[in-house]
């Protein structure tokens, strides 16, 4: 509020970040608000400005100012979630991240990079494979999403089964807190052992604790080669027996994908029927080390492979042929979308053992309510997108009948001793499962948390907390 001649006037939110920021680094027309109002789940809410941060300087005015007034700030990345995360639900700011952007240091004496959140993650791994280093967190997304999303998701990607998910490659990290303050937590060093793990507070925190402005985060030597089999079966009960048996026999495969036959279908239909070979189950197994090791695990797989009935083994033995394979890989969820259905796209999570009794729970729910469900995904730990197919979901009849479906299919997870999220994070479209999926003790910490760190509530508010 200005006092001008005696009269107070009231200057507005979007005014008044123009005088804090600049006017290039603030927006509040039409068609920049509805770009900040979504993300790939169908929940939309414009924010009332977006601020297009350039530097931590701009983040630390930006929730000064906010906190000051109580002004909610979700903070935005690529904005390629899947659960609603960045939804700006109660307006305000939207703070996007996108020009924060730069690799600052590529350190392979300390096997690290210091990176600005927006940084895409393929522009990461591309920049550390030319130095011979390597960054293993590889959302299929890898090409659009941000380090800053994936670290406020904990994301995962196909190479987690040998590499793990995005936790165990952030060494450090600089977060803006709600009130404006600057914490450093964590290091440049590989162990670190001193005081409370925060560093792992924020990360899958889904931009609730803070905002990070920098992150630190840990390299390894790049595997000198890397192959791939890709296997066709009869059946997925036969692909899933023969995921355990890889496992079984002492191999550690990078990645090891399974897809069932709704998806292949969709698939045949998009790019073209001789895309794939015939069977109604599909395998990827992806594996990486040294050259000769490879070669020779190559070889073992594909006998395996063979004895546990394959249909076909095809051989991808260098770079380029491995890309083509992950470009299918990637082409799948574009196929199903091309299909002309709603895709309810749940990346739940069960133990290994009941990958096939997940499948098959899904062929009953799909027979019963007549609701297509493609079931693909990382066989290796037990992360299975789930997507349920749905035909009119604007149609509300359709879109409740769909609602209870997912709302059954949690709760067999649930029962079942899985997760409802292994990688999108819980956001709007989990919300209503987070109570049941963690329990009552699990969500009075998770409030007390947030009310510690953001006790006036505006960071991503209307979310699970």
């Amino acid at each position: 509020m200005a006092q001008q001649a005696g009269i107070a006037i009231i200057v507005s939110v979007h005014d008044a970040l123009v005088q804090l920021l600049g006017p290039a680094k603030v927006s509040a027309v039409a068609d920049v608000l509805a770009t900040h109002a979504s993300d790939r789940w169908h929940a939309s809410s414009p924010p009332e400005v977006v601020v297009f941060a350039e530097s931590t300087v701009d983040i630390v005015g930006v929730m000064q100012f906010a906190h000051e007034r109580r002004i909610p700030v979700t903070t935005r990345g690529a904005g390629v979630g899947y659960v609603g995360g960045c939804v700006p639900q109660q307006g305000g700011i939207a703070l996007s991240l996108a020009r924060m952007n730069t690799i600052l240091e590529l350190n392979p004496s300390d096997g690290l990079a210091v990176v600005q959140p927006g940084v895409i993650t393929a522009d990461l791994q591309n920049a550390a494979r030319k130095i011979g280093w390597y960054s293993p967190p590889a959302p299929a997304s890898l090409k659009e999403c941000s380090l800053g999303g994936n670290i406020a998701t904990n994301a995962g990607g196909p190479r987690c089964l040998k590499y793990g998910v995005t936790r165990p490659y952030v060494l450090g990290l600089e977060v803006v807190l709600a009130n404006g303050n600057v914490l450093r937590c964590g290091s440049r060093c590989h162990k670190n052992k001193t005081g409370f793990d925060l560093v792992g507070l924020f990360v899958g925190s889904e931009g609730m604790l803070g905002v990070v402005s920098q992150a630190t985060l840990r390299l390894i030597p790049h595997p000198q080669a890397r192959a791939m089999l890709t296997a066709t079966f009869p059946e997925f009960r036969h692909a899933a027996h023969a995921v355990q048996q890889i496992l079984n026999s002492g191999h550690l495969p990078s990645a090891l994908e399974i897809t069932d036959g709704f998806t292949l279908q969709a698939a045949r239909e998009y790019l073209g029927p001789d895309a794939l070979p015939a069977g109604d189950a599909h395998l990827i197994v992806e594996i990486d080390g040294r050259t000769k090791a490879v070669e020779g695990e190559r070889q073992e797989l594909a006998s395996l492979l063979q004895e546990l009935g394959a249909l076909t083994a095809e051989h991808h033995c260098d770079e380029e042929a491995c890309e083509k394979v992950w470009q299918l890989r990637r082409d799948f969820s574009y196929s199903l979308r091309n299909t002309g259905l709603t895709k309810l796209n749940e990346d739940i999570v069960v133990p290994r053992s009941k990958l096939l009794d997940l499948v098959e729970f899904a062929r009953e729910m799909q027979d019963r309510t007549g609701i297509a469900i493609a079931c693909f995904g990382h066989a290796g730990d037990g992360n299975i997108h789930t997507n349920l197919m749905v035909k009119d979901y604007e149609n509300p009849e359709v879109r409740e009948k769909a609602d209870h479906a997912l709302d059954e299919l949690f709760h067999w997870i649930i029962k079942s001793g899985g997760v409802i999220t292994g990688e999108h994070g819980i956001g709007l479209a989990k919300k209503r499962w987070f109570a049941d999926a963690v329990g009552e003790e699990a969500v009075s910490a998770h409030s007390a948390l947030k009310l510690a760190m953001d006790p006036r509530g505006i960071l991503n508010p209307g979310k699970f907390i």
